[in-house]
């Protein structure tokens, strides 16, 4: 009896942090992969930006977007989030409510420069499409975040939004 007590009490002692370490070891080299893939990205990353970036950003996408792509351009002087998805137009107001923003805001038109849009591929100048957009400037050395929604199709708006944070 003495002897399995001393095997379990090694085995708890020894080897459960030695799993932990191997685990924890696996998923630190995994997360350093993903990132280092996203730093490399030259084009839009067709997933979600994390929860971080989209914070730092200020760019709340609704849930259950669709078509959900981004990129992150950074340098010394300015730092951009390029973000494109397809929502439904309850949630696009949502979002333009989190920027205190409403349709009506809209102007038509687009508020992404040609030079921006071509950085991640965008082709904003289509005949044939609706745009509207905006820009807020938000305050207190908080992020621009210019907005241009597509409503070719009314019932699964596109929106594109860049938000630029200056330093």
């Amino acid at each position: 009896m003495r002897r399995l007590v001393t095997a379990v009490v090694v085995v708890l002692l020894v080897a459960l942090p030695a799993g932990y370490l191997v685990l924890s070891a696996h998923q630190s080299r995994d997360s350093g992969k993903d990132k280092q893939q996203i730093a490399s990205a030259t084009s839009l990353v067709w997933d979600w930006p994390s929860r971080v970036t989209r914070r730092i950003y200020e760019v709340p996408i609704p849930s259950r977007s669709t078509y959900v792509a981004y990129f992150e351009t950074n340098s010394w002087r300015e730092s951009s989030l390029y973000v494109q998805f397809r929502t439904s137009p309850e949630r696009l107001d949502d979002f333009l409510a989190t920027l205190g923003l409403t349709r009506s805001d809209l102007t038509p038109g687009r508020s992404i420069s040609d030079a921006r849009a071509d950085v991640v591929g965008w082709d904003l100048r289509s005949a044939g499409r609706s745009f509207a957009s905006a820009t807020v400037d938000l305050p207190e050395h908080r992020p621009e975040v210019a907005v241009t929604v597509d409503l070719t199709r009314p019932e699964r708006p596109q929106a594109y939004v860049v938000s630029t944070a200056r330093f």
